[in-house]
């Protein structure tokens, strides 16, 4: 086949790279440039999408012996993915943008341009697995990366491929060192890649300003604190709150409710943190009537049993045991076993 191999410039992608040439196929790589300053978007492992990165790639795909191009998605990339992110946390919702980014940009623009260049399927250097269409968890739980990948359509699967799911990081450092790649002891990004020094809060407040709002105590519906900003908060969190003195009871509050409408942020235990039913929409879901199988909504998050179904435009998740701090905006993707079955973004909550 022609693939396409995307190439971020990290060890992953490169030995996804090696090993599609290793399969016969006729691989040429690219490398997605998504910083309109390239130069702001790593500190140390934090980040990604730098000149460093764009060097580091072509240099991997010159020991691999293939041709390599740097696609310029900047622009796609601030409206699909920064610019919702913004709009989502203005909104009170928690994002995830590493899931709105496969969708949009790996599968979606970069799919798109590839099959009208007359390429196969894109190569990515993400941990699972894939048979046909079928998506599964990566052998590696601790790298495993299907969750982030669990909303994308069965079209776009059968266009995708997977050559890590059944190999550890480990052994992929060890192959890329084997192979004379040079990126195979470079650090992993993390966190949110255009947020190179990890403070949300703030870099939310340099593009949405202040906006002060109150604090208050679900309990007592009493003031405990100003803030200058609810986007700055996400649901469970309990640190950072500043709230000046201790609950009643001794015990930490955790944010249970962000009002963007009234900017209030709303503080109680715990326990008010348990979600017993989810609501998502922009769903992948094929099934008719109701399906067991196991949910999660975070990227290494435990996944619990539950029951899905569509109705209508939403997909109903029904959860045998209360999930502690999720929040709309977040992706419920479902499983049986180690199988995706599919997913979508959480617009409610039920308790």
């Amino acid at each position: 086949m022609r693939v396409l191999a995307a190439m971020s410039g990290g060890v992953d992608s490169a030995v996804a790279a090696a090993r599609a040439v290793d399969a016969g196929h006729d691989v040429t790589g690219v490398h997605l440039a998504l910083s309109k300053s390239p130069d702001s978007h790593r500190t140390g492992a934090r980040g990604c999408c730098t000149v460093e990165d764009a060097r580091d790639a072509r240099r991997a795909a010159d020991v691999l012996g293939i041709p390599f191009y740097v696609w310029d998605l900047a622009d796609r990339f601030e409206h699909d993915v920064i610019d919702e992110f913004v709009a989502a946390y203005e909104a009170g919702r928690t994002p995830n943008p590493c899931v709105r980014c496969n969708e949009r940009i790996k599968f979606a623009a970069v799919l798109e341009r590839a099959l009208a260049l007359g390429f196969d399927a894109v190569v990515t250097g993400h941990h699972a697995q894939l048979s046909g269409a079928v998506l599964r968890r990566s052998v590696d739980p601790g790298k495993d990366q299907s969750y982030v990948l669990g909303t994308l359509r069965p079209d776009q699967l059968a266009h995708a491929i997977f050559p890590l799911g059944d190999t550890t990081k480990t052994e992929v450092r060890a192959e890329a060192a084997r192979r004379g790649l040079a990126v195979a002891d470079k650090p992993d990004s993390h966190d949110i890649c255009f947020i190179a020094d990890g403070d949300t809060g703030r870099w939310l407040r340099d593009r949405l300003g202040t906006q002060p709002g109150p604090v208050v105590d679900a309990a007592t519906g009493e003031t405990l604190a100003e803030h200058d900003g609810a986007f700055a908060f996400t649901i469970g969190q309990r640190r950072g709150l500043r709230l000046g003195r201790p609950a009643p009871d001794g015990r930490p509050r955790y944010v249970l409710d962000i009002s963007p409408v009234t900017r209030t942020v709303t503080v109680g235990p715990a326990e008010a943190l348990d979600v017993s039913h989810l609501v998502a929409d922009r769903a992948v879901w094929p099934y008719e009537g109701p399906v067991v199988c196991a949910a999660q909504v975070r990227a290494h998050g435990r996944a619990v049993p539950a029951i899905a179904e569509g109705v209508g435009d939403e997909l109903r998740v029904t959860l045998d045991e209360p999930l502690r701090g999720t929040a709309p905006g977040q992706a419920v993707v479902l499983y049986d076993g180690d199988r995706v079955l599919g997913g979508g973004h959480v617009i409610r909550l039920g308790r």
